[in-house]
């Protein structure tokens, strides 16, 4: 069945459109489903709309050929051991640990490397259907307490809950309103300081903007009624807190963001003065200063203050002055990305090209070595405190599953602890990075990736990625539903778009706000280079994105329709001019802009995907995905574009869209939704640019 006939023969729901006009800067602006906007948990209509999307979804879905066999595969693919890198807590390592299906993965606890592995958390446990998740786990120092996270339905709520680890009991204690970043426990284990928001009204949970952020800090034991307020703003309501003790114990800093800018006022306090008063280091939000560690009252601090591609600095709190601030790694011609205070050495990691790169200073600024890594790809962990000897690694490619290494601090020697077992050749794919040139010269890298032996004649399906914000790097990173397209045949193309953190601030600046456009010229320049050099042709060629990468396909398809043969938009951004209106969206009008600005509005409205859609053109086919429980990006911005293209659409290619349950933004998904959403996508795929499975597939 091709696509045009599946198109062809779908009866869409009836979407009721409404007489709604909003005035921006006086220009008049159409909004016909605004109704989309309202909770679908608050809203009959909406609930109604949704359930009559998914039957038609669901139903054109299963009647695709090839979608069992793909789920058949995928369900092999994805069962297999994985595993996290373990980490050192109270004389105990920990890791997290899936078998293969399990939902969710669970947390084990081992005496040593080598030892038997017991059961520490299981939220496999807390629900029927998996969507109860374990978001994060911070020790006590003297691993007496764990605070756990609990999040469900992959909301960005969590609560946390403490358990007392040597008799493996849960305590009464239980802190909600939590969203973003850890607890910083006290050093003396009896409480932690946190961050929360005030209980939002009944019904209100996953729509409405968070304002006036605390911290609080809480006593083991306690009620949650009877926490100290520690920190607050109000006459800057939409600061937040991002708390963190130092490993002495000392000092309590309180790292400030308003944005996604990755720009931060730090103030701190002396925690072994009861009655010490919140001190502010950094006044302005100029810059990023993240917390690395101390020296006592000696803060190192990451910064991309005078340095576009970061470096580290040293700031003595008792001449804290910009001009006492002493360098102590520069910034170098790559990225850097992270510092870590290991063994009383510096673990700093690079992007190279978008590839990782690990090296190792001293205290004092010159350089040890550098981390030897298995190849080309993507290293992550280096996990410890200022005393360890040790710590470990995770290493992965396109086609080389996640493998875990253990790092010598001390001899500067790595060792492979845990290997994978997927079923995975490795070695029947190839990939390369090439670097294109995008509508104004700019030279952008892409990596692609497909099986040995594939013919340049323009007729492979190919499936593109990208992202391009928030600073945000897209790496080469294993998938098992990646390694499943390309099993299938697929070729798989990443590109480093302007407005990732790929090369450092100025690379991000350039595709935000007035300068976003750049971002979806670098991505239909990368359509363009795969189809000249005889990868793929326009009919073959799907593009893919979540979140601000949602928005980067739906405002490529607006903008080059006949450039595409399939689109999947993520959970999306698609509504430019209210995005900042709902729960974490006031966070990216620095990347963005607003509609409130005048300049900004006229930049938005132009590319904005819901606003750009037109009747009477042949959009590609497009299968739009999002969740109920997305308190991220909300649904309603993919509702609205979704009634809006399947009304605009003048061509017989299907335009549908996938509403999960009880699933939000991505975080915590169960296995099951993902092996189901993976198989929808690739089948819709495989149909919409006519592919044809390898003979015997699945083998």
């Amino acid at each position: 069945m091709a696509s045009d006939r599946i198109g062809g023969a779908i009866e869409y729901p009836a979407t009721r459109r409404v007489d709604h006009v909003d005035t921006h800067h006086g220009r008049a602006v159409a909004d016909p489903y605004r109704w989309l906007e309202d909770d679908v948990r608050e809203s009959e209509d909406v609930a109604a709309w949704v359930a009559a999307q998914n039957v038609v979804t669901a139903g054109v879905l299963s009647a695709i050929p090839t979608r069992r066999r793909i789920t058949e595969r995928l369900t092999a693919l994805w069962d297999y051991e994985r595993h996290s890198t373990p980490f050192r807590r109270g004389g105990q390592y920990y890791y997290r640990h899936n078998d293969g299906l399990q939902n969710q993965r669970v947390l084990y606890t081992q005496d040593t490397l080598d030892g038997d592995a017991r059961v520490f958390i299981d939220p496999n446990t807390w629900s029927d259907d998996g969507t109860v998740a374990l978001s994060a786990t911070v020790f006590s120092d003297d691993g007496r307490y764990v605070a756990y996270g609990v999040s469900e339905a992959g909301s960005d709520w969590k609560t946390w809950r403490v358990m007392d680890i040597g008799s493996g009991d849960t305590l009464a204690d239980e802190v909600r309103w939590a969203k973003y970043g850890d607890v910083a426990w006290a050093k003396d284990g009896r409480g932690f300081f946190y961050g929360r928001f005030d209980s939002p009204e009944e019904g209100d949970e996953y729509q409405d903007l968070n304002f006036n952020h605390k911290v609080y800090y809480h006593r083991v034991g306690a009620a949650q009624a009877h926490d100290v307020l520690v920190y607050a703003r109000p006459d800057n309501p939409e600061w937040e807190f991002v708390p963190r003790v130092t490993y002495d114990g000392r000092y309590l800093i309180l790292t400030i963001w308003k944005g996604t800018d990755s720009k931060h006022r730090v103030v701190y306090r002396d925690l072994d003065e009861p009655y010490a008063t919140p001190v502010d280091l950094v006044t302005d939000f100029e810059h990023e200063y993240s917390f690395v560690g101390n020296d006592g009252p000696l803060f190192y601090f990451e910064t991309d203050r005078g340095a576009p591609r970061r470096r580290l600095v040293a700031v003595d709190i008792r001449r804290p002055e910009e001009s006492q601030h002493g360098e102590v790694i520069a910034e170098s011609e790559d990225t850097l990305t992270s510092v870590r205070l290991i063994n009383n050495l510096f673990v700093a990691t690079y992007l190279h090209d978008a590839q990782t790169q690990v090296r190792i200073y001293a205290k004092d600024g010159s350089h040890v070595r550098d981390v030897l890594l298995p190849g080309i790809g993507v290293a992550s962990g280096f996990r410890g405190r200022p005393s360890d000897t040790e710590t470990f690694y995770a290493f992965s490619s396109f086609a080389v599953p996640t493998t875990i290494y253990r790092y010598d601090m001390v001899r500067g020697e790595s060792r492979l602890l845990r290997a994978s077992e997927a079923d995975v050749d490795s070695d029947a794919y190839a990939t390369r990075q090439v670097f294109y040139r995008s509508k104004d010269g700019t030279r952008v890298p892409m990596f692609i990736t497909h099986r040995v032996g594939l013919e340049l004649d323009g007729s492979n399906a190919t499936l593109r990625y990208g992202y391009g914000g928030f600073n945000a790097s897209m790496r080469p990173f294993f998938s098992i539903a990646r390694l499943a397209w390309m099993e299938m045949g697929g070729v798989f193309a990443l590109a480093n778009l302007r407005g990732g953190g790929e090369y450092g601030e100025e690379w991000h600046k350039a595709g935000t706000k007035l300068n976003k456009q750049n971002v979806f010229d670098n991505f239909i320049g990368a359509a363009e280079w795969l189809i000249d050099e005889g990868y793929t042709r326009p009919a073959k060629l799907a593009i893919q994105g979540a979140s601000n990468g949602g928005l980067l396909v739906g405002a490529a398809m607006t903008q080059r329709p006949e450039l595409f043969g399939a689109c999947l938009p993520a959970v999306g951004v698609m509504d430019m001019l209210r995005f900042h209106l709902f729960t974490a969206g006031r966070y990216w009008v620095d990347d963005y802009g607003s509609a409130d600005d005048p300049d900004e509005f006229a930049a938005l409205l132009a590319y904005s995907p819901y606003h750009s859609l037109r009747e009477g053109v042949r959009y590609p086919a497009t299968l739009v995905t999002t969740a109920d429980t997305d308190d991220r990006v909300v649904p309603g911005h993919s509702f609205k574009f979704a009634a809006a293209l399947q009304h605009a659409q003048a061509g017989d290619a299907p335009t549908l869209i996938r509403i999960e349950t009880r699933a939000g933004h991505g975080a915590g998904k169960p296995t099951s939704k993902a092996i189901e959403e993976a198989a929808d996508q690739w089948a819709f795929l495989t149909h919409a640019l006519e592919m044809d499975l390898p003979d015997g597939y699945p083998r």
